[in-house]
């Protein structure tokens, strides 16, 4: 099976990745609005679909799952852990014997639109294709022009690690019955044309829901409104992008939306984790007008959902609440405060604030207690080449310290976050070794 799998970057840890071929230059120096890609002066049919394909291979963030650490790019060999077992991305590199040399415009249509291999084989939903499947056959064609155009390399890539009873394929037949709608995106004619242009960029090849979303035992998604859920095979959260308590961004502008989207930082929030990653890999090197009009559809349907956050089970809190918060407060005087100020206000554009913070008080404590065990940094992009990072304290502070820590901060200055135990930090720390 030689395409079977490409999911969004969902892991916590990504490396840079070294860049060979002069085609991929390319696209990072001279990427392009849209339409910009239709018959502009100076290039050739070819070429212009060459550099659309570039464009939207980047907007897909193909190279992220299609990239062992430290391998060639899109030669695959990535391995993807989930609860059904591990996947191991494909070759998509032009190679005849290991990639997808042989395979034809309609094997690649194929594999996006109908979530079927070149042989006919249904491929597992590890690999994104019922988000895929809203790409236009324009834009799929662009895509498998620029992959045949890469390099060659040959790697040959191990099988996947599938747990019993999923790896008998022929359940996927009842999987996608229940969960996988084919079709091509249909503009809404209620809204104009940059809304679902955002529309199309955030439900298909952004495929934005195949994090934000909650999923049943069976890994389906629960529903396409982006209303968050824990990342699967991680333990990183990815909160809901409608509801005001978590990532709706009804009350930002549209020009906050996409500063965040293009840079991975505002004076409003910072981000981190997988979507940092993702900001570096992929959404930095859309153009203005994507960017704008992701945006645009983002903000739409915080402003117009009534839908609300899943809830958790984090909301213990515990009879002597004072006593625990000073245990807190010492621990974040003496590891926190430096930055984030004795207030939580942080510094804006640099250190994010903590109070009032969203992400700190959200009902999972899932990505704060992430942050304050690893550490880490916002995307390295254009727009924030040298971003401040935070350091790990997992070495430093016990699990009991540590939900101690975050304990304070989910519930000072104003912020509610309810509470946070040891055990839910050692679960986190624990996962988080493998």
């Amino acid at each position: 099976m030689k395409f079977s799998i490409s999911i969004l970057n969902n892991t916590r840890k990504i490396v840079p990745l070294l860049l060979g071929c002069s085609l991929w230059g390319m696209l990072i120096t001279e990427v392009m609005a849209y339409d910009s890609f239709q018959e502009k002066s100076g290039y050739s049919a070819v070429e212009q679909q060459l550099k659309l394909g570039a464009y939207l291979t980047h907007a897909g963030n193909c190279q992220g799952c299609h990239t062992a650490q430290g391998g060639p790019p899109f030669a695959g060999g990535r391995r993807l852990s989930t609860s059904f077992g591990i996947f191991v991305t494909p070759n998509i590199t032009p190679d005849s014997e290991t990639g997808i040399g042989d395979w034809s415009e309609e094997d690649f249509w194929q594999a996006l639109h109908q979530g079927k291999s070149r042989d006919g084989r249904l491929l597992y939903p590890a690999f994104p294709y019922t988000e895929y499947t809203k790409v236009t056959r324009r834009d799929a064609n662009a895509i498998f022009a620029y992959l045949q155009s890469l390099p060659r390399v040959s790697q040959n890539n191990p099988t996947h690690e599938i747990h019993f009873p999923y790896n008998f394929r022929p359940l996927l037949y009842i999987w996608r019955a229940l969960y996988f709608k084919e079709g091509v995106y249909v503009p809404d004619q209620s809204q104009n044309e940059e809304w679902n242009r955002g529309a199309y960029l955030v439900q298909g090849l952004g495929h934005c829901n195949a994090c934000h979303t909650s999923r049943g035992f069976l890994g389906g998604s629960e529903n396409d409104a982006l209303t968050g859920g824990q990342i699967m095979g991680t333990n990183w959260y990815a909160p809901s992008l409608t509801s005001p308590l978590e990532a709706g961004s009804d009350d930002w502008t549209v020009e906050e939306i996409a500063q965040f989207l293009a840079t991975g930082i505002s004076n409003r929030a910072v981000a981190s984790g997988p979507m940092a990653t993702i900001i570096r890999q992929s959404l930095q090197y859309l153009s203005a007008e994507d960017m704008r009009a992701m945006a645009v559809y983002l903000k739409a349907i915080a402003e117009n959902s009534a839908s609300h956050a899943p809830e958790t089970a984090f909301q213990f809190m515990p009879e002597n609440k004072q006593k625990f918060l000073t245990q807190g407060e010492q621990l974040y005087t003496q590891y926190c405060q430096e930055c984030h100020g004795i207030s939580g206000a942080g510094a804006p554009g640099i250190y994010p604030p903590l109070t009032g913070n969203r992400s700190v008080v959200m009902a999972s404590p899932m990505n704060a207690i992430r942050m304050v065990l690893e550490g880490g940094y916002p995307a390295t992009t254009a727009g924030n080449p040298r971003p401040y990072g935070m350091p790990p304290f997992q070495h430093i502070l016990n699990n009991e310290e540590i939900a101690l820590v975050v304990s304070y901060i989910r519930n000072s200055w104003g912020n509610n976050g309810g509470w946070v135990t040891a055990t839910n930090v050692d679960r986190i720390r624990g996962s988080a070794r493998h």
